[in-house]
């Protein structure tokens, strides 16, 4: 494995996290760039050309808070090249915090080509050999920012390898042991993988720490091995420190989970062009909504609320391609409830 050196990166223009009133949301994990085919339903090989789209679910969630107008940070590594520095003013350009940004001078960003179905739903294929955001170190964590998370979020592409495996548990932990809310969306990408098999056992050694948990309806599946995704199913991801947990179904909605009630919200109706980003948008939206108010999880109405806000980001996310240029602001999301209720 390359050997590796970093260097820090901070940003002047107040996204430090301490000119918002608000709690901050850090996420963690990996930001790389989808390139995504000018037309859907053809294979990679039959692409005409890509559109270069910057992308990774921990980013994209830091984004999403952003553009709610919250206060959001990001902690990962990318390379010190080009597409690396392009991520970074993309994150900074959005209004989230970048101190626990590092790069990586030996290892290259992280691409994914991204194969569209004429649905809007995607096959990935990874360059990752080793990308940078797999090199991060845990001496390399920015602790301080860490503990000033009111929610951390993670996701389990970080947990394939080391030394990125170590660095998120010790950000995990570090989070947890300074007050935060954990909040966990697995965003199973098995080519990244070994196995399936160590993709399910990694991504359930950190279950029992997440107090905030959505899955996807086929992440449950996968998850559980069973393909009655029902109630039952969802409740067998049920741990003793979770709070709230989430289980996205695509144009039928969603469904939630707390430790006194259940229940479901309906999805909006839209036309899908590319569904990239969509759980982030909806994970970003609903943490936005709780980071400065967890009783919202023990209020079912309020609770409710929330989650026809998220279902309605992820939905207006998939109206156009590419994940961060696709991710709704507050305004937009209100008006199209408004217009499609």
């Amino acid at each position: 494995m390359a050997s590796t050196t970093t260097t820090n990166v901070t940003t002047t223009n107040n996204n430090n996290g301490t000119s918002h009133s608000k709690g901050l949301v850090l996420t963690f994990g990996e930001m790389l760039i989808d390139f995504v085919p000018t037309i859907s339903g053809v294979s990679l090989a039959d692409a005409p050309g890509f559109l270069k789209a910057p992308g990774g679910a921990p980013a994209n969630v830091a984004i999403a808070v952003a553009r709610m107008g919250g206060a959001a940070g990001f902690a990962g590594k990318l390379g010190a090249d080009e597409f690396g520095w392009m991520l970074a003013g993309i994150l900074k350009e959005n209004g989230v915090n970048v101190e626990g940004v590092c790069f990586d001078e030996a290892a290259r960003t992280a691409l994914a080509f991204v194969t569209l179905k004429a649905d809007g739903e995607r096959q990935f294929m990874f360059y990752r050999n080793p990308s940078a955001d797999m090199l991060l170190r845990p001496d390399e964590l920015n602790l301080d920012l860490i503990r000033k998370a009111k929610i951390f979020h993670y996701g389990s592409i970080s947990l394939i390898v080391e030394p990125c495996r170590s660095a998120h548990l010790k950000a995990m932990e570090e989070a947890k042991a300074a007050g935060a809310l954990l909040s966990y969306d697995p965003n199973l990408r098995l080519p990244l993988w070994p196995s399936p098999e160590e993709a399910r056992t990694k991504i359930m050694s950190i279950w029992d720490k997440a107090e905030v948990i959505k899955v996807s309806d086929n992440e449950l599946e996968f998850l559980t091995g069973n393909s009655d995704i029902g109630d039952a199913t969802a409740m067998s991801l049920w741990h003793p420190n979770l709070k709230l947990l989430l289980v996205t179904l695509g144009d039928h909605g969603c469904r939630y989970y707390t430790k006194t009630f259940k229940g479901s919200v309906e999805a909006f109706k839209v036309k899908a062009v590319d569904t990239t980003g969509a759980g982030d948008s909806f994970i970003g939206a609903l943490l936005s909504k709780i980071v400065d108010d967890q009783s919202i999880i023990e209020d079912e109405p309020r609770l409710r609320q929330a989650v026809k806000f998220a279902n309605a980001c992820g939905a207006i996310t998939t109206t156009k391609k590419g994940a961060i240029p696709a991710l709704p602001t507050e305004a937009e999301t209100m008006e199209f409830i408004k217009n499609n209720s």
